[in-house]
């Protein structure tokens, strides 16, 4: 595990202080910032994925259909 020093707005600190016993605030913030992290990853992802169908043809969803069909029999052989 490491160490990181970081700034926090004083409010912050004082609510993190007065609601979290001292050996649990490492922990509360560690899961804080995964979840803030995991958040933002999938905002990109999302991102991405928009940007991909503006620049992908659109399939109806007999065009799929028929695509997977297709794409059995050959597995099929």
């Amino acid at each position: 595990m490491a160490k990181l020093n970081v700034s926090i707005d004083d409010r912050l600190r004082d609510e993190l202080f007065k609601l979290i016993p001292p050996r649990r605030r490492s922990q509360v913030v560690n899961e804080a910032l995964r979840h803030e992290l995991l958040r933002r990853k999938r905002q990109q992802a999302t991102e991405v994925v928009h940007r991909l169908r503006k620049r992908s043809a659109t399939l109806t969803g007999q065009e799929i259909v028929d695509a997977v069909r297709r794409d059995r029999e050959r597995a099929e052989r």
